[in-house]
């Protein structure tokens, strides 16, 4: 055998070797990259089942949800009354006392009613619900927000509480369709107010006029008493000092007796006749003397008229 086929034969061994090694080597890759793709669609779908075990379904008419759908309300209801309040003050140039709205709201007494499912829970289990919404206020409140919107041209309490199809029961707004959203994140109950309300519009609005109408009545009272008391010192540095007068005490008139009458003497003959006179006219009633006729003669000057009674 020549030199030249030796060659050829001991390259051939090789080239084989080399090929067998090769699809060797390409195998065992493939199947590494089989394995890794296999465990990746695992743990991927593996982490999906645990994203949609995390966020359970919650009941509306749970009881921690009740509560948290309760502080929502009254933080949400606190927040629109303040703006209010504070643009019915910057409108008037007038100062609102700190913590006053908030003192106002605390007095809202809220509840929730006939809970329901409105809309399944989500992917992300988010359930949309609905209840009857009750918020009761003070008459005081109620009647002093009635007379700012009256002052101001305003559609009355009843008009609008129509218009936005809310019920008022005496002092008891109720909103029978209002909707929330509840679900869980992170582990913890989450409730959330879906869209704007009108029903926090409305009773905001009322306790903002409260409030409003309470300042404005302090401030005028305030303003009188001030007016009232500048007069007073007017009146004080004007008006002259009078000094006090002395009375000089005086001693009363004492009355002046009567002076006794005059005593006459008469004859005793006359006091007789006198008295006989008397004790005659007690017995017997005295009669009308008789006129006598008198002549009808033009010639006569005197008429004597004889009287039996007269006393000479």
């Amino acid at each position: 055998m020549s030199v030249a086929n030796i060659s050829l034969s001991k390259w051939h061994k090789v080239a084989g070797i080399g090929l067998v090694c090769g699809l060797a080597l390409a195998g065992c890759d493939r199947s590494d990259k089989e394995d890794t793709t296999e465990q990746a669609e695992l743990t991927e779908q593996e982490t999906v089942d645990a994203e949609n075990s995390v966020a359970p379904a919650i009941s509306c008419d749970d009881p921690m949800v009740q509560d948290r759908l309760k502080s929502a309300l009254k933080n949400t209801l606190n927040q629109q009354a303040q703006s209010l309040a504070a643009n019915y003050a910057n409108d008037a140039e007038i100062s609102l006392a700190n913590g006053v709205v908030s003192e106002k709201t605390n007095g809202v007494v809220i509840d929730v009613q006939n809970a329901a499912i409105l809309q399944q829970a989500n992917e992300n289990g988010m359930t949309t619900c609905q209840a009857s919404v009750s918020m009761t206020l003070p008459s005081e409140d109620l009647y002093q927000a009635s007379q700012v919107q009256a002052a101001n041209n305003q559609p009355s309490l009843q008009s609008r509480l129509a218009q936005d199809n809310i019920r008022i029961n005496n002092n008891m707004l109720v909103d029978d369709a209002f909707t929330y959203i509840v679900g869980t994140q992170g582990g913890q109950v989450r409730t959330r107010i879906a869209g704007q309300p009108a029903l926090i519009t409305v009773v905001a609005d009322v306790m903002a006029g409260s409030v409003f109408k309470t300042a404005m009545d302090e401030q005028r009272a305030q303003r009188a008493a001030e007016r009232r008391a500048t007069q007073n010192n007017d009146t004080t540095q004007t008006a002259p000092i009078r000094q006090p007068r002395t009375v000089t005490p005086v001693e009363p008139i004492r009355p002046t007796e009567p002076t006794p009458p005059p005593t006459i003497n008469k004859p005793a003959e006359s006091q007789s006749s006198s008295t006989a006179n008397t004790q005659a006219a007690a017995v017997e009633p005295s009669k009308p003397a008789t006129p006598k006729a008198v002549p009808k003669d033009e010639t006569i000057d005197m008429v004597i008229i004889e009287d039996n009674s007269a006393t000479y």
